[in-house]
Parts: structure tokens; sequence; C-alpha cells
């Protein structure tokens, strides 16, 4: 008995999956409808005749034989000029259809190459007078057509050599009133980067106002599909972000946003309608990774929904192969690339086949979602086997996978969300379990939370106060310690002078010089009381105590008031003082602003200049210069000084901005005073400012002093 229940159970799961099959191959050929067929009219030896039959309610494909001039770019009145002279046309080409494997002379055609395609079309009386319309598809890759000897179209840029040409692939619609009975139809095309070239896709002749229509129905289809495909994705990609533990709606995202955008690259050609200047290349590309792409991502979403149907060899492989292909597509151009078309479709239904195997497989487990998962499958299996032969010129049938996969992602749209729906009533159903729960333990230890909630609050707050105090100690102690130091080690020397001084006064040692004396001691009394105003100072800004109040400012405007404030003063030491802005002033509302303290850089600045003003004998000059270039890729304001003085040693530069450091040379004059800090302030405020300073002399003619500062560019774009 228990043997005949699952005989039962197994041919009732067998039934059923036939019966998926079934309506599925029924769904599919009702979105691919059949075979064409053969056209009521076509053309013979280059001449369509329409006499018998109206285009105005009838749009007709121009199907047949075209006048075929191979590697020759002819004008209409190119081909008027030769059949004046006699010359006869012996060659023809069906289309559509692409030039490639054309038999000529003996020899199979290349799909790189040019030619000029002629169709003549006899029309009857009532198409004579009515505004025609020619609905043109893409053609590979570039091409020209006149109608009755006037350019109405021209996609790309037709050339006789890849240089000479620019591929682009575009769908047009041209008007045009004929002209007497007769039309005629002269089209350029070239193609020199991709495998296939030719008119491969069906032209069609009829009335302006069916063909409209026809295009707008067309274009509003492929809109529809493109819009919910997308939609469709982008849901599904925010449901993961949101819920990342379950990689189903990602990889089913990833898949039908991928695919809503091919279908931009397809049909219409949506995308180069809305940006014409789309790169060609890039368009292919796309269009090619997506379909490589598109089999290993579906084996991922179909190994999420249905574990340990995928065999790992197979997803392995599928990773390998797939990558492969996509790395063949990038680094190669499309001549390469696009030969490999039928081995990329040939990959993506054995992905598809494979799975559907692997549905059949679930099915019989009884899995949920497998024989819908299989009968969206076999209708997008058709679909898409139907696109590639489409393609490859094998099928009449036009664009139809988009149909096909928008079958597929609604099924699957369905089957996410009735997952997710019975996921979320089970987290709904267990949370409110968890929270009648938790409900008795809250309101048990409501009055204990609060109390350590305050506590701990309270405790936050006091940490935070010492932490904060004793971090303003540690800053405090740090510049006590260092301005400790500096006294104890700058001031031994003067003040050990003066001692010596005052005894001498005191044993009146010489009496004759006790005035000399005092006036040594006023003078180092003036240098201590100046120096420990400078160590003061430097330790603040070592250890970051002194606030600045930066703002933007014009560097111009800073350094002509500088100038003008210590004019006077380097002029009155006998030395001249320049001020060189260049072509930095000449920028208008655009001068060049530095976000400064303007006086800490006004300290900064001045004491360069002292510095210059001190080594610099009289009747020399000192130079004050701004430039705007380039730091480590950084625009910068540069500021430099300039002296005529005695220079610095070279091997010393790198020494003198250091705190106490004297330039020491032979035959320098020790008498020059200073503290020997104004170079080490000067850099500590430069670099506050986010800028550098550094010196550049060659020991015997002066030296320069360079303070770069970053430019601040605020809401107006400051200009250079």
């Amino acid at each position: 008995m228990m043997r005949g229940m699952l005989r039962f159970v197994s041919r009732n799961i067998w039934f059923q999956l036939a019966v998926a099959v079934v309506i599925g191959m029924a769904v599919s050929y009702a979105i691919v409808p059949g075979s064409p067929g053969v056209p009521k009219h076509q053309s013979k030896e280059g001449i369509l005749d329409l006499t018998q039959d109206s285009m105005g309610k009838n749009p007709q494909k121009l199907q047949g034989e075209w006048e075929f001039y191979w590697q020759e770019l002819l004008s209409p009145e190119d081909i008027r000029n030769r059949m004046a002279a006699g010359e006869q046309v012996d060659r023809y080409i069906n289309i559509p259809g692409s030039w490639l494997g054309y038999k000529l002379e003996e020899q199979e055609l290349e799909g790189q190459g040019f030619a000029t395609f002629r169709l003549a079309i006899q029309l009857n009386e009532q198409d004579r007078n009515e505004r025609l319309a020619l609905r043109l598809p893409t053609i590979f890759h570039a091409y020209k057509l006149w109608v009755n000897g006037e350019l109405l179209a021209e996609v790309g840029e037709v050339g006789q050599d890849k240089h000479g040409m620019t591929p682009r692939l575009a769908t047009k619609l041209v008007f045009f009133q004929p002209e007497g009975d007769t039309v005629e139809l002269v089209m350029q095309v070239a193609n020199f980067h991709h495998n296939r070239g030719g008119i491969t896709k069906d032209i069609e002749l009829g009335g302006s106002n069916v063909l409209t229509v026809k295009t707008h129905l067309k274009i509003a289809s492929d809109m529809f599909i493109t819009a919910s495909l997308l939609v469709i994705g982008v849901y599904h990609l925010l449901l993961y972000i949101l819920r990342r533990k379950d990689r189903a709606p990602l990889y089913f995202g990833l898949f039908t946003v991928m695919f809503g955008i091919r279908s931009l690259l397809n049909g219409e050609l949506m995308l180069t309608q809305w940006l014409p200047r789309f790169p060609w290349e890039l368009q292919f590309k796309i269009e090619y990774l997506i379909l490589c792409l598109g089999g290993w991502i579906i084996t991922m979403y179909f190994e999420c929904i249905f574990p340990d149907v995928v065999s790992r060899w197979f997803r392995h492989g599928s990773r390998i192969v797939t990558g492969i292909l996509c790395v063949v597509i990038v680094v190669t151009p499309a001549i390469l690339y696009s030969r490999m078309l039928l081995l990329i479709g040939v990959i993506v239904v054995l992905h598809m086949v494979y799975l559907m195997v692997g549905l059949a497989a679930a099915a019989m487990r009884r899995m949920e979602g497998a024989l819908i998962f299989l009968l969206v499958s076999v209708v997008a299996l058709v679909t898409v086997i139907n696109d590639f032969l489409y393609y490859n010129e094998w099928s009449r049938i036009g664009n139809t996978s988009p149909f096909g996969l928008l079958v597929f992602t609604i099924a699957q749209m369905m089957l996410l969300s009735s997952r997710f729906t019975r996921a979320a009533t089970n987290e709904e159903r267990i949370a409110r379990e968890l929270q009648e729960a938790n409900t008795k333990l809250t309101e048990m230890n409501a009055n204990l939370e609060q109390l350590v909630l305050e506590r701990t609050h309270a405790l936050s707050a006091a940490h935070e106060d010492l932490r904060m105090s004793y971090e303003r100690l540690l800053h405090s102690e740090q510049g006590r310690k260092k301005l400790l130091a500096y006294i104890t080690h700058d001031l031994r020397m003067p003040l050990s002078s003066m001692l010596g001084y005052v005894e001498a006064v005191m044993d009146r040692v010489k009496p004759e010089r006790n005035e000399q004396y005092l006036m040594y001691i006023r003078d180092n009394t003036v240098r201590i009381n100046r120096m420990i105003g400078e160590l003061s100072f430097l330790s603040h800004l070592e250890t970051g105590q002194v606030e600045y109040r930066m703002e933007p400012v014009p560097v111009v405007h800073f350094l002509r008031g500088f100038y003008e404030q210590y004019e006077l003063v380097v002029r009155d030491a006998g030395l001249d003082f320049n001020l060189v802005i260049g072509n930095t002033e000449n920028h208008g509302p655009g001068l060049p602003v530095v976000e400064m303290d303007t006086q800490r850089l006004d300290q900064a600045l001045f004491n360069l200049v002292s510095n210059a003003m001190k080594f610099t004998s009289s009747g020399g000059v000192v130079r004050l210069a701004l430039t705007v270039d380039k730091v480590q890729d950084t625009r910068c304001a540069i500021i430099s000084v300039q002296d005529s003085g005695t220079g610095i040693p070279p091997e010393q530069l790198e020494q003198i901005f250091d705190r106490n450091y004297r330039v020491d040379r032979p035959g320098m004059d020790m008498g020059v005073e200073g503290s020997g800090l104004g170079l080490a302030i000067c850099r500590e405020i430069v670099q506050a400012h986010g800028g550098t300073v550094r010196a550049e002399s060659d020991g015997k003619t002066g030296s320069i002093f360079y303070v770069s500062l970053p430019l601040y560019f605020s809401s107006r774009k400051v200009t250079e």
C-alpha cells in the first residue's frame, strides 16, 4: 500500500512538471509570435513595385534585392552619371542582411568595409500625393540616406577606413513628399568596428501618420518595460539594504536593473535618443557585459532561493567562464568580442537549461515556488534564444527578450514578496510574544533602570569634567615646564653677565667705567625682558595655547598694509624696502585669498623683515614679493622676504628655525643683537596657518625666506 502511494505521489509531481513546461511554452509562443513569413512585396534587381498596393495605411517592409556597390561610396548623382554612361548594375544583395559572407568574385566578404545600396520604389497614384515616411532601424554602423537625391538622414560618419568613420547606432523616422511615381533610395553604409556590417534589419515605408503612431507605440512599450524592470530592481536592492541576511533580493535586483539598462540599448535605443553623444564602444561593452553577467547572477539568485540544488562545480565553472568573458570584453575592441556573440548565447542558454533541470529537481522535492520558477524560466529561455538567433540573422522575429524578462521578473517579484510576507509574519508573531514576555520584566525593572540611568549620566558627566580638567592641567603643566626650561637655559648667561657688572660697580673696580657698566646692565635688563616675553609667547605657541582669529583676507591688501606700516622703519635703518606684487593684483574680484589671523601673520613677517635688517649692511635692499603657485598639488600664496646681506651657510639652513640657533660663520659680527627666537616664532605661526616656511641662500649674496600659505576658496571661486 505504501509503495502504491509513493507511485501516485511521484506521478502527480511529474504531471505537474509537464503541465508547467506546457504552460510555459504556450506563454512564450504567445509572446514570441510565429515567423512573419514571406512579405507580400519583394524587390527584384533593385526595383520594388508597389503600384498595386497602397502604403498609406499598410506600411511595407523594404525586403528583397537592392543594388550593391561594394567598396564604393556613391552619391545619387554618381549613380545617375553611371547609368547615363550606359553602365549596367550586376550586383544585388538581399536586404535585410549583412554583407558578411556575401560572395563576390568567388570570395566571401568580411564584416568590415563600406558599400552603397540603391532601391527604386514604384508608387501607385494614391501614394504619390501623400506624405510618406521611412522608419530606419539601427544599421551597422554608420550611414547616409538620400531620398530622391535629397540627404534626409545621417547617423555617425561614413568613411573608407577605420580612422575616417565614426560608428553610432540610432533609430530614425524621416519624412518626405514623393515628387513623382518613383522613389529612389540611396544609402551609404560603412563598418570597421563590428563583426557584421550592412542593413541587417527591416526598413519600413508607409504613410507618415501610421509610422509615427507605430514608432510612438514602440517607444512607449520600451519605456514601460524599462521603467518596470528598473523600478522592480531598485525596490529589491533597497530591500536587501534594509535586510542583509537574505541575498536573494540583491542578486534579483542586480539582474533586473542590469537588464533594465540593457533594454535602453536595444529596440528604439532610448539611451542614444536621450544622450546622442554617448560613446558607441561603451554602449556595446555594457550590452555584452550584461549578457555575460546575467547567467552568473541568476545562478547565484537561484542558489539563494533553492539551496543545495546548484552544484559546486557548476557554480565555480560559471564564475570562471563569466570572468574570462568579461575580461575579454573589457580589454578588446568590439571587432573582436562581437564575434563571440554566439558563444555568449550558448553559455547563457546552458545556464538557463541547467537551472531548469535544477528547478525540476526542486519541484520534485516540493520546494515552494519551484513550479512557478520553472514555468517563467521556460518563457524567458524561449525569448532569449530567439534574441540570439535574431542578432545572428537566423530569426526574423524582433527583440523579444525584454518581454520574457518582464514576465520572469514579475513572477520572481511575487515569489520574493511571498517569502518576505511569510518572514515578516513570523517575525511579528515572535516579536509580539517577546514583547508580552518582556513587559513584566520591564515593569519590574523600571525603577531600577531609571536609577541606574541617572547615576550613569551623573558619573559620565563627572568623568568628562575630570578628563577635560586633567587635559587642561596637563597642557598647562607642559607649558610651565617648557617655559621654566627656556628661562633657565636662555637667561643664565645674561644674568651672570649682569651680576658681574653689579659686583664690579660695588667693588669699585674701575669707577670711571661705572656709567658704562650701568648702561650694560640696563641694556641686558631690556634684552632679558624682551626675551622673557618671546619665550613665553613661543611656549604658548608650541603648547597650542594661542588663539587665532582666522578670516579670509586678500593677500595683496594684507601685504600692501604691511609694507606701508614698516616702510619707514626699514628705510630709517639705511636700507631700501621694495614691494613686488607682480600680476596677482590684476585679478579684480578674484584676488588670491588666504584664511589668516592678520595680527599673528604680521608678527611672523616682521620677524623675517627684522632678521633681514639685522644681517644687511646700510645701503642694502630688503625685497618683499608675492607669487601664486602650486606647492605639493595645492595652490598657495608664496610670500618671499629677500635681503642683500651676508647670507646663510647652506649647511645651516635646516637649523635656523630652531629655538636659540644663531648663524655661526667665520668673520661674522657676533655683536648682532637677537634672542634667536624670531624665526622659531615665525615657523610656529605659519604652521598654525597650515603653511610652511623655508630659506634659501648660497652663503655669499644674501638670503631669501619663503612663506607658503594655502589659498582659501570661498563660495565665490578664486581665479588665478
